[in-house]
């Protein structure tokens, strides 16, 4: 085992910010039930944290279902570019059962809402429609050339085998010069699937912000993905929630981990997800690139890291 004896992490107050200041790298747990038992709401990232990308991790579906079984609710938040419901229907495919959550929210539905907010009409799509249909199916229309759209949709990349974010680059200057206001609905760069790496509708929206376009992020690291969770949360459980009482699961430090940063929550790293092939020995995360992986000023902290989410 590469895993060192965890840290005791103090529950709150001045000794938990000493820590936070000494310690560079979050102390890895080989088992989550202490941490998890600080806490009344878990939001959890799905791909990388739940499933693998072809089929769901058996230790974090028991650690979930063992969360809600001694009163905590679940939160599920993905980046997915299509609204809950379609989601939910992935994991039954996958063989998540469904008393491991309470409820998911989804960039999707953030996409969705601000499509409608906006009052677009006329939506240029960027993605693959068919995998992506049920978000592409409710939204006003067909896809329109860029000439006479209001926005751009994008949901991630036509074919993300062959194509890479450049390939849209001259349509983004299209775009550009039109100043279309660009709706990004999956954040992610990059997403593992069964190991292999493939982009995202994030790689592409970053270009066209870099160019100087009008991008809204729908999802994480973004305000909006946890603050869709903290309501949903408290409808779950009737009553306000302290920030303190949530933790945030997550194998992303640019999204999961920004993200609890800038909502005020705590959050657990999970190394086997999309940082797995520069952390990961075997099945056991190597603490010194788990050191080198925090090192840099500004990385987002954890209060725990875990090689796969355990009980």
């Amino acid at each position: 085992m590469h895993e060192p004896s965890p840290l005791t992490i103090p529950d709150s107050g001045p000794a938990r910010d000493q820590v936070a200041r000494d310690v560079t790298a979050p102390p890895i747990l080989p088992n989550g039930a202490e941490l998890f038992a600080r806490y009344d709401v878990l939001f959890s990232d799905v791909w990388g944290v739940v499933h693998d990308g072809v089929t769901a991790l058996p230790g974090a579906t028991e650690a979930l279902r063992a969360f809600r079984r001694k009163g905590g609710t679940v939160v599920l938040v993905s980046n997915a570019p299509v609204p809950n419901f379609r989601v939910a229907e992935m994991l039954d495919g996958k063989l998540l059962p469904r008393d491991a959550w309470d409820a998911i929210v989804t960039s999707g539905d953030i996409a969705l809402a601000h499509v409608d907010a906006a009052g677009y009409q006329a939506l240029h799509w960027i993605g693959p429609v068919d995998r992506d249909a049920a978000l592409f199916e409710r939204v006003p229309g067909p896809s329109v050339a860029l000439d006479k759209a209001d926005a751009i949709l994008c949901s991630g990349l036509d074919d993300d085998i062959n194509e890479t974010a450049e390939s849209y680059r001259g349509r983004l200057e299209h775009a550009l010069a039109r100043r279309l206001p660009f709706v990004c609905a999956n954040p992610d760069f990059v997403v593992d699937v069964g190991g292999r790496h493939y982009l995202c509708a994030g790689a592409i929206a970053d270009v066209y912000e870099a160019m100087g376009g009008d991008v809204f992020w729908a999802g994480k690291p973004h305000a909006s993905a946890y603050r869709a969770a903290h309501e949903a949360a408290e409808r779950i459980r009737a009553g306000a929630i302290d920030h303190h009482r949530i933790l945030v699961i997550g194998d992303s430090i640019r999204t999961d981990l920004t993200g609890a940063r800038l909502f005020g929550v705590d959050a657990l790293f999970i190394a086997s997800g999309i940082h797995r092939p520069v952390l990961m020995q075997g099945d056991d995360i190597d603490p010194a690139k788990l050191a080198l992986l925090f090192e840099p000023e500004g990385t987002p902290p954890a209060v725990a890291a875990q090689s796969f989410l355990r009980w």
